[in-house]
């Protein structure tokens, strides 16, 4: 019984030798793949590669000020590409359903704008509200957190 014990840990042990020995080649060895003409397989050059966008907003925080409950509101936010590869918003999801962010999907060239349009449905809020608006991309900074503020009254005051 111990001997059966012995090889099934020893087939097991160079098991996991071998899988450490192919990580190891794979870690040490990064330039696999790659050829010496200075282009990947795509034929894009290495500089190119290194292209990263960067999305750069004019506000990130928007202030309606005083508004009458009920009111659908909204805000117009630009931003700009200030990177050096195309832009691509992932997504824009709100804090709150009372809140609809509204974006381009299409790509974004370096130095080309954009805009997110976000909407705030006032209805059954009152007083002070911060509704935030979570932006993924595959910028440089790849999330980045927009607010819209308002301090909402009643109809009737």
């Amino acid at each position: 019984m111990n001997k059966m014990l012995i090889i099934i840990n020893r087939n097991i042990m160079m098991r996991v030798l071998s899988i450490l020995a192919i990580l190891a080649l794979v870690v040490i060895n990064p330039s696999c793949g790659s050829n010496d003409g200075g282009e990947n397989a795509v034929g894009e050059s290495e500089k190119d590669s290194d292209a990263v966008p960067e999305i750069s907003f004019n506000a990130l925080v928007h202030d309606f000020g005083e508004i009458i409950q009920g009111e659908k509101v909204a805000y117009l936010f630009t931003f700009t590409n200030t990177g050096t590869g195309s832009l691509i918003i992932n997504n824009a999801s709100a804090s709150c359903g009372c809140t609809v962010p509204k974006y381009s999907k299409k790509p974004l060239d370096p130095g080309q704008k954009g805009t997110m349009e976000v909407v705030f449905n006032t209805t059954g809020f009152s007083g002070i509200q911060t509704k935030t608006i979570t932006v993924q991309s595959n910028a440089k900074t790849p999330v980045v957190v927009l607010a819209v503020k308002a301090d909402i009254r009643s109809k009737n005051k």
